[in-house]
């Protein structure tokens, strides 16, 4: 991952106290950087004497020159007094990035009733400002610094920039067309590309047999190395080596397309043309990427391989995902659902008390090798998929723990919502299908804010609601 970069451009309105901007421009950079979050933050330090942002409109034209500079990826601007609201603006609606609003609150007035900063006044100011210049922004409510609510607004932001930097430069590899068979992988290229900058890079399956081919006949440290993981990680003794030393390959020659193709995710017809073709599985190597952070969706899901990315990023990246199909209902829980898929769930979730097996086929004739098989940890996840169809997009997001149930063949998990009926019928009437994208981290707010930042895809969250969502942003229940 790319680093993340803040804009840090406190502001401060020259009627009130300079002295006590000064003092919350360094208290806030001082609180923000102990977050623990891997970000680089770039301040205004020596474009003018105090390092912030007021009224002068040369002062706009350096703060822009600088953070693009510097590729920043999003701009907090603390209120430090009533703030230059105009001039904020402009900063904001040139950059076009991610915009964090916020404030320290305000102590009571001096003894002879002088108000040293008036920040809650200056914010209803500029929010309205922003919204003339149609600028889209986050904002946390007016606290103090060490208040809670101020770190979880923080955070939350961050991690929604990461996901609006992240989707803003997404490009797919697609290895193949879909499976012929599977309508509901059909997708929009051109809407994708014209109503969010979304990319394909389309390859045929000849290609990556050549490029598969190429690998496995050679002494790469690349292909060295991913044989060796897979053998140290999975019992492999029900397809033995030849088979092993192909999915390495496929592994390493999908990655070096990745990589050669700027791609950060991959959509792969993965059945059954590719097992014809290769004799081999891809599941295992769509496991092995996903957990190196390039991601990988089967039966050629475009609007998976998308989830994919942007789920991931509101985890800034700390996380693998994990792509699923809805698959069948609990057999004793009526709010328990099956996610499972073939065998392409990230190794680093396994929770088999010997290693995982990675085996041969369960559903086909041929029964190729390269599925790697086994039940993935539980917990606390979030479920989410980006689709849709007739020109409107929407993110379905819901939350979901994981639950006992019975054994089944391939990678899966069994888990429970809080109203399963509700999901089904929301799934069902769309835009969705049975394809989602999990991950062991609670991100629902972060991917709920980014779509703030994304004209034309709206957040459908389930549970949480979007009050419930809105009402822990403010902080609700810390008070």
């Amino acid at each position: 991952m790319a680093a993340f970069t803040l804009g840090y451009a406190p502001t401060r309105r020259f009627v009130f106290s300079a002295e006590d901007a000064f003092k919350y421009k360094v208290l806030i950079r001082e609180k923000i950087a102990g977050f623990g979050l891997d970000m680089d933050i770039v301040d205004l330090e020596g474009l003018n004497a105090e390092g912030l942002l007021y009224n002068d409109h040369y002062n706009a034209d350096e703060i822009i020159k600088h953070f693009r500079q510097h590729e920043v990826d999003a701009v907090f601007f603390p209120h430090c007094n009533f703030g230059t609201e105009d001039t904020v603006a402009r900063v904001a609606k040139a950059l076009g990035k991610p915009v964090l609003l916020w404030g320290p609150r305000d102590e009571a007035p001096l003894a002879d009733g002088t108000r040293l900063r008036d920040t809650q006044c200056g914010l209803f100011a500029t929010g309205k400002v922003l919204r003339r210049f149609g600028v889209p922004f986050t904002y946390i409510t007016n606290c103090r610094v060490n208040d809670p609510v101020f770190e979880r607004g923080f955070k939350n932001f961050v991690a929604a920039a990461n996901v609006v930097k992240e989707f803003r430069r997404l490009r797919i590899l697609q290895i193949a067309p879909r499976p012929a068979s599977f309508w509901t992988m059909m997708c929009n290229e051109g809407e994708l590309l014209e109503r969010f900058g979304i990319e394909i890079h389309p390859i045929t399956l000849e290609d990556i047999k050549i490029a598969t081919k190429k690998v496995a006949a050679s002494d790469s440290p690349e292909l060295d190395a991913a044989v060796r993981y897979i053998k140290e990680t999975l019992d492999y003794s029900e397809v033995g080596e030849e088979a092993v030393r192909k999915i390495a390959a496929l592994k390493v020659a999908m990655k070096r397309y990745a990589v050669q193709t700027g791609s950060t995710a991959i959509a792969i017809q993965c059945w059954s043309s590719l097992q014809d073709a290769m004799g081999i599985m891809p599941c295992l190597a769509n496991a092995i990427l996903t957990d190196e952070q390039i991601p990988v969706t089967c039966e050629t899901d475009i609007h998976g391989a998308i989830t994919s990315v942007m789920v991931q990023a509101a985890a800034m990246n700390t996380a693998p995902t994990f792509f699923a199909d809805l698959t069948v209902r609990h057999p004793d829980n009526p709010n328990g659902e099956l996610l499972f898929h073939c065998g392409n769930f990230p190794v680093s979730l396994s929770v088999e008390p010997d290693k995982p097996k990675l085996r041969k086929h369960f559903l086909f004739d041929d029964h190729s090798p390269g599925t790697h098989e086994g039940e993935i940890k539980g917990g606390t996840m979030t479920l989410a998929r980006f689709d849709g169809d007739n020109g409107e997009y929407g993110l379905f997001l819901g939350k979901a723990k994981g639950i006992e149930g019975p054994y089944t063949r391939g990678s899966y998990v069994w888990v429970e919502v809080n109203d399963w009926p509700l999901w089904e019928e929301k799934l069902v009437k769309g835009p969705y299908v049975h394809h989602s994208v999990g991950i062991h981290a609670e991100v629902i707010p972060v991917l709920y804010e980014a779509c703030t930042y994304i004209p034309g895809l709206t957040p459908d969250p389930v549970d949480p609601t979007v009050a419930e969502i809105q009402a822990w942003l403010r902080g609700s229940d810390l008070v």
